[in-house]
């Protein structure tokens, strides 16, 4: 038994942040039916623009979407809405990630699902919440990462806002909004309460700053970032990623002392003192830069590792997946469609009772399974 089994969860939301929710709670055991509006279904599946498609849709469409049932209905269509009623009715968890107002209009909101099923956990996520002058702006990734301040973290000091390169935004509000459901969900289990769990894109993006937000909370500032091999804003030398002879070598926190000396560089052995590590950083990382361009990266892991020195290789997809360190974990599987296409996507990354989580079920087609979830939840006009 996975430990959201029995658990109905209807996801009314599309794209990515409402989807990896349900599909982590699906990953836990949930039953996850996923409603779509007819003809075009979730936006995800045509709008994400991508040069690899699955029986003619958005990959990233399937791989997030997996594991679910699909379901369409026109929720502007009175009987189309009155079914997701019923099957709001029977459900444990509803999910949505609506522009605020649109849910209301649709008498989908909480007041009025909770009316009709008092007991529901419902979970919404927005863009930027419910007030202010930015609660109808689009709820997009790129868009939250720089109203949050974010994209002044990465890359180097000389080179504008840098955005972080995947849906980071979308992911972590997805990631939230499933903490809360899963608390909503033990607090039903003791005290037969459900609840309201809200989540935005904007306070993810600030909730994962949350260490220099607290710095510039204290004293104003806006981390620097350094001028060459910038990695994190608030730390020092040799906090980065360098050239090699013939890669790229990924330096965590250490000695630079230390570095000096393992490295064959005296330059570097003068720093004695641990705060120029951090006020005098450009001038150690320009060093670290004219020495690790010497040697292989293998060169420099062989004389690094085994003084503790925390290192590693860059590497790139195709090296990761054909490492032993990669393949130990079985971080992907193969899962089918209901038509017979298979492919290949990741896993849940959490383990339960030292179990991977994987299920064989691939993504939905539009309206899938109308029919058997209308027979089987006696869905009237089904």
């Amino acid at each position: 038994m996975r430990p959201l089994e029995d658990i109905l969860v209807i996801d009314l939301s599309q794209f990515l942040s409402g989807p990896s929710a349900s599909l982590r709670l699906a990953d836990l055991g949930a039953r996850v039916i996923k409603v779509e509006r007819p003809a075009t279904g979730d936006i995800c599946r045509h709008l994400y623009v991508s040069d690899c498609e699955i029986d003619g849709e958005s990959t990233i469409f399937h791989a997030i979407n997996r594991n679910k049932e699909g379901y369409v209905a026109d929720l502007k269509d009175a009987g189309d809405l009155a079914k997701v009623r019923q099957l709001i009715s029977k459900a444990d968890v509803v999910l949505h990630n609506f522009r605020p107002g649109v849910i209301d209009r649709l008498g989908l909101d909480f007041a009025s699902v909770k009316a009709i099923n008092p007991g529901i956990v419902y979970g919404e996520i927005s863009g930027y919440g419910k007030e202010g002058p930015w609660k109808s702006k689009p709820g997009q990734d790129l868009l939250a990462q720089s109203l949050s301040g974010m994209t002044w973290l990465s890359g180097n000091a000389d080179d504008g806002p840098v955005p972080v390169g995947v849906a980071i935004a979308d992911i972590w509000a997805g990631a939230l909004l499933v903490t809360g459901v899963l608390a909503c969900l033990v607090r039903r289990s003791i005290r037969d309460e459900g609840g309201l769990v809200e989540v935005n894109m904007l306070e993810a993006m600030l909730d994962y700053q949350f260490e220099p937000l607290t710095v510039h909370l204290q004293d104003g500032s806006q981390p620097e970032r350094t001028t060459t091999n910038n990695a994190h804003a608030l730390l020092g030398a040799p906090y980065g990623v360098y050239q090699t002879a013939d890669g790229y070598l990924a330096l965590a926190m250490g000695s630079i002392v230390q570095l000096g000396e393992l490295l064959d560089c005296q330059e570097l052995t003068r720093y004695t003192d641990p705060k120029s590590w951090y006020d005098q950083r450009d001038e150690i990382k320009q060093i670290l830069v004219d020495r690790l361009v010497t040697r292989r990266t293998a060169d420099w892991l062989a004389i690094l590792e085994p003084a503790d020195i925390w290192c590693a290789e860059v590497l790139n997809w195709d090296r990761l997946m054909h490492s032993e360190g990669f393949q130990v974990l079985d971080m992907t599987q193969q899962v089918t469609r209901g038509n017979g296409t298979g492919y290949q996507t990741t896993c849940c990354p959490i383990r339960i009772d030292g179990q991977r989580l994987k299920a064989a079920r691939g993504s939905c087609d539009l309206g899938e399974h109308n029919e058997s979830i209308d027979r089987e939840l006696a869905i009237a006009g089904g």
